[in-house]
């Protein structure tokens, strides 16, 4: 493997799920196109929609999707905010969401339902559900009143597929529009939006993509196409999706440039069917040693049943109450990497806290045996100390 990647390496880097990390050409293809637009503003912002129509091109096939049902955004959590800006709704509605749904995205389907009158439902999915379950308890709360339907392909907090395909079909079948929340979704899967027949889709090339920062892309195939908007108003205002999307103003839009590169760079270098893989392989094996550690200073089972996990996540089950207090896993998060030099994450569902592992090309054995020899004896002690 000769593809070189820019971090830290004095730091073991657990958390590819989070933020990513950024193969070096993509690093190098980013810093050319801020030269270029720092030479020449000018010729620079009247090439952009162009620059970023071709970049959705390149993005596209990557995704399996028609470029002219992609557009960029931010991030998946910008990509939703422009549905919940977009779509309007009558008094009295109902907006669906699950127990497993991102923090910041449920608070914008809050936020959608204030505005317009609506109320909230959650749609509790139990850890271990397999698809039909799953599936069977998002779609119990659907109604007569239901206004929108939201739902993650991979989810955050539990590192878990959940049946965006059933959900999609069943809300169709009704009217109902369904916005998937596939954040870390893209080329984790070959084929991500297969069998999916949702209104929009929207995900983070910079998560298992290895784009860089603030590159999301939002997938819109369905009739609520033509009523979404960009989040900031510009000189695309009333050209058609995702055109519309293609002109925003004097963003630096070279992450959503350098996205391609990032995406066509691993490819090159290794290929993503391998990277899949290879991830799964390890991030398997990096949980049963982390398991394994804990249960080795607990006496208990650190193993987590999940119905569907997604390829590159594990979750491993924390020592008593740790990751509930003050924070909670984001202070532990913070003391790790403060004390350690390890990025990690650590998440919660219903009454259980959890080490969030995953894996990346970049990673190997070692890095969680490490995490298991240093870290995983100090998080026992901490969850002995009420402080």
């Amino acid at each position: 493997m000769t593809l070189t990647w820019a971090l830290d390496p004095s730091v073991r880097h657990l958390n590819h799920g989070s933020f990513g990390a950024v193969p070096q050409p993509a690093l190098d293809a980013q810093s050319a196109y801020r030269d270029l637009m720092e030479g020449a503003p000018v010729r620079w912002f009247v090439g952009v929609p162009d620059r970023i129509a071709a970049a959705r091109e390149r993005v596209a096939p990557h995704l399996r999707v028609d470029a002219d049902d992609l557009a960029f955004v931010p991030n998946a959590s910008a990509g939703a905010t422009v549905v919940f800006s977009s779509l309007r709704a009558e008094a009295g509605g109902e907006v669906v969401v699950t127990d497993h749904g991102y923090g910041a995205v449920t608070m914008g389907a809050q936020r959608f339902a204030r505005r317009w009158g609506c109320t909230v439902r959650t749609a509790h999915v139990p850890l271990a559900a397999g698809p039909q379950e799953a599936a069977e308890a998002v779609t119990a709360e659907f109604s007569d009143r239901t206004v929108l339907v939201v739902v993650d392909h991979v989810t955050s907090p539990t590192g878990r597929f959940l049946p965006v395909d059933r959900v999609s079909a069943a809300a169709r079948a009704r009217g109902i529009p369904v916005l998937v929340d596939g954040a870390h979704v893209p080329l984790m899967l070959d084929d991500p939006l297969a069998g999916v027949d949702c209104d929009v889709w929207v995900g983070n090339l910079h998560k298992f993509g290895c784009a860089p920062r603030g590159s999301g892309v939002l997938v819109a195939r369905g009739p609520l196409r033509g009523e979404l908007d960009p989040l900031v108003d510009s000189w695309g205002v009333g050209k058609p999706y995702p055109a519309n999307f293609d002109e925003q103003g004097t963003q630096d839009f070279t992450s959503w440039l350098a996205a391609p590169d990032a995406l066509d760079a691993v490819e090159r270098e290794i290929g993503w069917e391998r990277v899949r893989a290879d991830a799964s392989e390890l991030v398997e094996r990096a949980a049963d040693l982390v398991a394994d550690a804990f249960a080795a200073r607990t006496g208990q089972d650190h193993r987590v049943e999940v119905g569907t996990p997604a390829v590159p996540f594990r979750l491993v089950r924390l020592p008593g109450r740790l990751g509930f207090g003050p924070g909670g896993g984001n202070a532990l998060r913070d003391r790790v990497l403060a004390e350690f030099s390890v990025e990690c994450a650590f998440t919660a569902f219903g009454d259980e806290a959890f080490l969030r592992l995953s894996a990346h090309a970049y990673n190997t054995l070692d890095d969680y045996a490490d995490f298991a020899d240093r870290c995983v004896p100090a998080l026992v002690e901490w969850s002995r100390d009420p402080a």
